[in-house]
């Protein structure tokens, strides 16, 4: 279970979180009720400029829109109209994005609405369902689980290779791409299981998320350091990345499930490889990209705010942590919030680089921001 502090610095930490919080739902929250929703479409905008403008849509992602959902499930009962606007969310994902002749659902469609990117990939589909159980949990609508069960069941039918693990993307009458598995979507799959599990008891679930870990401590941690990699092991071109790292780190400590897997046990050994690695010890900030090996380096030295709030999200399940948390608490504060919304990124040098925001950021800071509740509480 998480460390609980004791120290004289709680008072701190616990003024810093509620000061980010609610920035949380006085700025961000409200850029996605009001100029970061297309009202004509029943979606959220792909991102808002530093002017809080939409910028011209391209497209719209049934990822996002999952995200989206995921966001304002969770903020049923804290923030006014949140129910109203998962509702819109959820009957947007099946209206804009169900594939009603080969099921599932399509990637992404145009900006009037035609499907665009036809392919299924994992990646919308794990959010799909990690969305749909936690709106479902708030919910408890019918209609809610059965596109739960229905994303579920495609997961297991079309993606699924037999050994544990899961292809990237299909095309859309769900023939091979050759993809094969990669390491980003079957995490977000792990968790959408995690999600799925923690809202009801399910066998299949259950044993299909202990398969996805072993498989993954055979097929993609590093023997020599014990990281997890972004290809499976022996492609050419592998890199890792600590964001990720993090990420897997949290999902697996915090579940009573997994924690004490093989998996977890390479990730535990390797957090202080990895911060040592991947996390500048002046700023806190948080790598990109690493390679291994004997040239192993910096391959991408921007700094997310994903990755910090991952980062700091995994410190809270860290024993003896909390000067740790509060550095980083302020790391985020300063260096990634600002008054009228959020740093996307800042580059090797620490420059902001991207003042564009997307809407799929809200969901790591309500993931992180969640953490840290638990954490203090």
């Amino acid at each position: 279970m998480p460390h609980v502090p004791r120290s004289a610095s709680q008072p701190e930490l616990t003024a810093l979180f509620t000061s980010v919080q609610q920035h949380f739902q006085d700025v961000i929250v409200p850029l996605w009720q009001g100029p970061g929703w297309n009202a004509d479409m029943a979606l959220p905008y792909e991102a808002l400029d530093a002017e809080h403008q939409p910028l011209p849509p391209q497209r719209y992602r049934a990822m996002a829109c999952a995200r989206q959902l995921y966001l304002f499930a969770s903020l049923i009962g804290q923030v006014p109209n949140a129910e109203e606007r998962a509702a819109a969310l959820f009957r947007s994902l099946q209206r804009h994005f169900h594939d009603a002749e080969h099921g599932g659902w399509f990637y992404s469609i145009d900006p009037h609405g035609a499907p665009l990117d036809q392919r299924k990939d994992l990646y919308t589909h794990a959010f799909i369902l990690f969305a749909c159980a936690h709106y479902w949990d708030k919910v408890r609508e019918p209609l809610v689980e059965s596109v739960l069960n229905a994303a579920l069941e495609v997961i297991a039918r079309r993606f699924a290779t037999g050994d544990g693990l899961y292809e990237a993307c299909l095309d859309r009458d769900w023939s091979t791409l050759e993809t094969g598995p990669l390491q980003n979507p079957l995490m977000h799959l792990a968790e959408a299981f995690l999600a799925t599990l923690s809202v009801r008891e399910d066998l299949a679930v259950q044993r299909a998320l202990v398969e996805l870990c072993t498989a993954m401590q055979k097929g993609f941690i590093d023997p020599k350091y014990g990281v997890l990699m972004e290809k499976p092991l022996g492609a050419v071109d592998n890199w890792f990345e600590p964001g990720h790292q993090f990420e897997w780190y949290f999902l697996l400590e915090s579940s009573d499930l997994l924690r004490g897997s093989k998996l977890h046990a390479s990730l535990e050994r390797a957090f202080a490889f990895t911060e040592q690695l991947g996390v500048d010890q002046q700023t806190g900030a948080v790598r990109a990209m690493l390679d291994l090996g004997p040239n192993g380096g910096s391959r991408d030295a921007t700094q997310r705010i994903w990755a910090q709030a991952e980062y700091l999200r995994a410190l809270t399940l860290r024993p003896d942590s909390e000067a740790t948390v509060l550095r980083q608490l302020q790391a985020l504060q300063q260096r990634s919030l600002h008054p009228g919304g959020w740093y996307e990124c800042r580059d090797e040098h620490g420059e902001v680089s991207r003042r564009d925001m997307p809407s799929t950021t809200p969901y790591h800071l309500a993931t992180c921001y969640r953490g840290l509740a638990d954490y203090l509480r």
